[in-house]
């Protein structure tokens, strides 16, 4: 079971941040081919639908996104070339030092050429989450008593494995059920996407209880 689970080599810190941020990239690469294949054209403004042919169009709601490049042909090719770093970075290179900030500023640049707004909002929040990567432990994480700690500790489990399953059906769910199987539920989308952040950061959140509670067990174990 989900709380039975127990990440002994891994803190919560640094899976929520390489997860989500891996999601991130590929919910930006999927922006990419449909941008590219509206041509070197201008879009009608700096917000647009990154797909306006094929069924991903009419049934995901045609991927909305926005970008400060005047050229859709380009902003597809960034779009790609920057989600796939992002991807990359969660997934290699997000437990360095600054790896959760330059995660960040990775997100925002897909943001900024045309990367979608749920998958660099995502990206952003996966790197925050990065920022805890063996970082202190926040003052009002060791202000809560001993049993909050551990329900805190206890729910992140559940909130991650729940996060996680929002978080993959908003961001593959819409290539499988809108392109594939050609289901029209762009609302599906809107609910997965505000779902995933309140849920992102109860993750987090509980994640530092989750970290700490860990961590004093180590050391215990190491003591006796």
């Amino acid at each position: 079971m989900f709380g039975q689970i127990r990440f002994t080599q891994i803190g919560a810190a640094r899976l929520v941040a390489s997860i989500f941020g891996i999601l991130a990239g590929i919910g930006g690469i999927m922006h990419g081919p449909g941008e590219i294949l509206q041509g070197n054209v201008a879009p009608a403004g700096m917000f647009f639908n990154s797909w306006t042919v094929e069924p991903i169009a009419t049934n995901v709601g045609g991927e909305p996104a926005m970008s400060l490049i005047p050229n859709l042909l380009i902003s597809g090719i960034l779009t790609l070339l920057i989600s796939s770093i992002v991807l990359v970075w969660a997934a290699a290179f997000v437990g360095r030092r600054r790896g959760g900030v330059i995660l960040i500023l990775l997100s925002l640049i897909m943001l900024l050429v045309g990367g979608g707004f749920a998958p660099p909002l995502i990206g952003i929040i996966a790197g925050v989450a990065g920022l805890g990567i063996n970082a202190q432990e926040p003052k009002w994480s060791k202000n809560l008593s001993s049993r909050s700690r551990k329900l805190f500790a206890a729910a992140w489990p559940w909130l991650f494995a729940v996060c996680v399953i929002d978080g993959a059906i908003l961001v593959v769910g819409s290539l499988i059920f809108g392109y594939i199987i050609g289901l029209n539920i762009p609302g599906v989308w809107v609910f997965c996407f505000l779902l995933a952040i309140p849920l992102l950061i109860l993750t987090i959140t509980t994640g530092v209880a989750y970290d700490s509670n860990r961590s004093n067990v180590s050391v215990a174990a190491q003591s006796s």
